[in-house]
């Protein structure tokens, strides 16, 4: 296994633009990333990455090797999605475009440290390519073009499925549920340019990136779906919105927005607990207001040890989907949400992330994520939860202000204010 330290040289954005160069140079498949906050560190970056569909219980499965170095140590491992796996039950509706999990396997690649130092790791002794360094310290080639031409969700069809929503509450069926909608788009150019565009603009704390015949995700999340080094545990659920020209203090004073919080940090220890050693689970953070792209958020954490006999299959089958974009109850939420929804959700309200042999798991909420479909069909998925407090329309406006920090990345530097973003409506 071997580390070589590389030193300081570009941002994420740009070593995965000259990554990219690289790979299109050699006839090589595209790199693929997480960055923001991961493993401890400000980006994980595979050099270049075969990926492929697979069946989703073989997603995120790693053996996990102890790492015997001092420090952080990631050296490789399989990076991708799986999506969500409930669909709509309206026989009309078109399937999704993406499969519904793929990935691919990595033996080395680039980290950068909280002190801007690049390094480069690898599960052989391989030392570092030259031009794989070069992509580092070089400074940046010119970037790829990309365009979005969006179309937004039709508002009424999203407020039938609140109302419905409002109903079973009332009715006692569930306390909660996240009711989604999706714009919808045509793509040009290169999903990697948008991806470094969006994460140099926006900073998302969750981001990730993979490309493949299949299509691609381009993956903004804030949100930590769940991480396991070892047999500690992590879950950050977010629930609770307001857009950031707001007071961060009305969010955390928000009777709905702490209640809808409140219930999914309950249901995230009921299923954190189904694989945690007894009497482990703890809310080490609760109800905490974190600025996210062009809202706040608040934000709550959940930990625990996990049993030592639990393999990642079982971790997902425990936990996944994620609490904060299903409902309360869990199951019931799901059954009810595919009458509420005319379209299935795809990667939208899955996972992205990586699992390292070494570093262990990480995995992000798959929100804020744009799907870029081989057929040159893209999708965003938007929603909310709905507690008996819900406006529609508030809630349709938290939806727009969700995806405005996404939408204005089409428009000339993204400088445009949300209100004023050009987005088809039906």
């Amino acid at each position: 296994m071997g580390m070589e330290r590389l030193g300081r040289g570009g941002t994420p954005a740009r070593v995965l633009t000259n990554l990219s160069d690289r790979s299109r140079r050699l006839g090589l498949p595209p790199p693929a990333a997480v960055t923001g906050r991961w493993f401890g560190c400000a980006a994980v970056i595979a050099p270049s990455l075969t990926t492929a569909s697979v069946p989703p219980a073989e997603a995120f499965d790693c053996p996990q090797i102890p790492s015997r170095e001092d420090g952080p140590r990631i050296g490789g491992g399989w990076i991708g999605y799986l999506a969500y796996p409930d669909e709509t039950a309206d026989p009309t509706a078109p399937p999704p475009a993406l499969p519904v999990a793929a990935g691919g396997w990595t033996d080395t690649v680039l980290r950068l440290d909280d002190d801007e130092c690049w390094w480069y790791e690898s599960l052989t002794d391989a030392p570092c390519p030259a031009d794989v360094a070069a992509a580092v310290t070089e400074p940046g080639h010119s970037q790829a073009e990309w365009h979005i031409d969006w179309t937004g969700p039709d508002r009424d069809v999203h407020r039938h499925g609140i109302e419905q929503c409002l109903a079973a509450i009332r009715a006692g069926e569930v306390y909660q549920a996240c009711v989604c909608t999706r714009f919808s788009g045509r793509w040009t150019g290169d999903p990697l340019a948008f991806f470094t565009t969006a994460i140099a603009r926006t900073r998302p704390a969750r981001a990730a990136f993979l490309q493949g015949s299949w299509g691609a995700v381009a993956s903004l999340s804030p949100e930590l779906f769940v991480s396991r080094h070892g047999d500690a545990l992590l879950s950050s659920p977010i629930k609770g919105t307001l857009p950031r020209s707001g007071d961060p203090a009305e969010l955390r004073a928000s009777v709905k927005d702490v209640a809808e919080n409140v219930m999914i940090v309950d249901l995230v220890r009921n299923d954190l607990a189904r694989i945690a050693a007894t009497g482990s689970v703890t809310v080490t953070e609760l109800l905490a207001v974190r600025p996210a792209p062009g809202v706040w958020h608040l934000v709550s954490s959940v930990a625990a040890r996990s049993r030592a006999d639990v393999s990642t299959p079982e971790l997902l089958e425990a936990m996944f989907p994620p609490a904060s974009v299903t409902g309360c109850p869990k199951l019931r939420a799901r059954d009810l949400l595919q009458h509420w929804e005319p379209q299935t959700r795809g990667v939208y309200c899955g996972t992205v992330g990586m699992a390292s042999p070494l570093a262990g798991l990480e995995l992000n909420v798959a929100i804020r994520t744009v799907e870029f479909g081989a057929d040159g069909t893209c999708a965003l998925g938007v929603g909310g939860g709905i507690t008996i407090d819900s406006d529609p329309g508030t809630e349709w406006q938290e939806c727009l202000d969700k995806a405005a920090s996404i939408l204005a990345l089409s428009t000339p530097r993204g400088r445009e204010p949300a209100d004023r973003i050009a987005v088809a409506v039906p």
